[in-house]
């Protein structure tokens, strides 16, 4: 996610997925704060004209180096961070997607 997303006056929203190859699921450890060193499915924000689809197709890619299809939405996610005072920090809608590898 981009920086500036901090104290957010909205909901932002992201994709992820989750790519099944061999019978196995593929994570990534984040590279990048927040939660620097966490185990997660790949993915990002979506951006303005963008379906979901052609985000995560996108975010995956940019994040892996992975072609995958889009089999069907998964569920949600959100994630809702607080500090000291109660603040609202981060605020995310994630909508993960199982996918199937292609390549890469």
């Amino acid at each position: 996610m981009a920086e500036g997303r901090s104290y957010p006056t909205r909901p932002y929203l992201a994709v992820s997925a989750a790519i099944i190859r061999d019978g196995k699921v593929l994570i990534v450890r984040r590279a990048r704060p927040p939660a620097s060193g966490i185990f997660t499915l790949p993915g990002g924000g979506v951006e303005a004209g963008e379906t979901l689809r052609e985000a995560v197709i996108r975010e995956v890619r940019e994040e892996t180096g992975l072609a995958i299809e889009p089999i069907g939405l998964a569920g949600h996610r959100e994630v809702i961070a607080r500090d000291r005072d109660g603040k609202v920090e981060r605020h995310f809608v994630i909508l993960p997607f199982a996918a199937r590898w292609i390549s890469g």
